[in-house]
């Protein structure tokens, strides 16, 4: 399956998890869809964007977990993170593993479609805004969603403390 093939099952998996659900899609160029160059360009401030990072134990291999926090804030990957994954070595999922667990690219990973045997843990910051701006399953796809609705996807649970920073 080529990238743009796997990138439209993708976006087609992240429409049908949103029917029903309150939603703006926003098309993105694919060469800004990291979080700066998207909010820059189209004019969303970055405290109202997050992001969905994979993460993926060391020591031992095989925990991984699908974690959301606002883009202005940082994922506590060796404190709260390697503890909820009750792992010694846990790091950011490299880009192949997160196409393998998730199906998407980084810069389109979302909440959105992830397969049921993946946790989904999301900062209690995220929780706070009125809405965010998401990925879309690909990275010519954004998404703004209320964050009650994260909230609701399968084996998704509020984490507080799962980042730090200014938020």
């Amino acid at each position: 399956m080529t990238d743009a093939a796997a990138a439209g099952g993708s976006e087609a998996a992240v429409r049908a998890a949103l029917d029903g659900v309150a939603h703006k899609l926003i098309a993105c160029d694919p060469a800004l869809a990291d979080t700066a160059a998207f909010c820059a360009h189209y004019g969303y401030p970055e405290d109202q964007s997050a992001n969905t990072i994979v993460v993926a134990s060391r020591k031992p291999p095989g925990h991984n977990a699908a974690c959301v926090v606002l883009a202005t804030t940082r994922l506590d990957v060796n404190g709260m993170v390697r503890r909820r994954l009750d792992a010694r070595k846990v790091s950011f999922a490299p880009p192949e593993l997160t196409v393998q667990l998730t199906g998407m690219a980084m810069g389109g990973v979302t909440a959105f479609a992830l397969p049921r045997e993946l946790p989904l843990w999301i900062d209690a910051a995220v929780m706070e805004r009125p809405w965010v701006i998401v990925g879309g399953g690909s990275r010519s796809l954004k998404v703004k969603v209320a964050p009650d609705v994260l909230a609701r996807l399968p084996n998704a649970e509020v984490v507080a403390g799962l980042a730090t920073g200014p938020d």
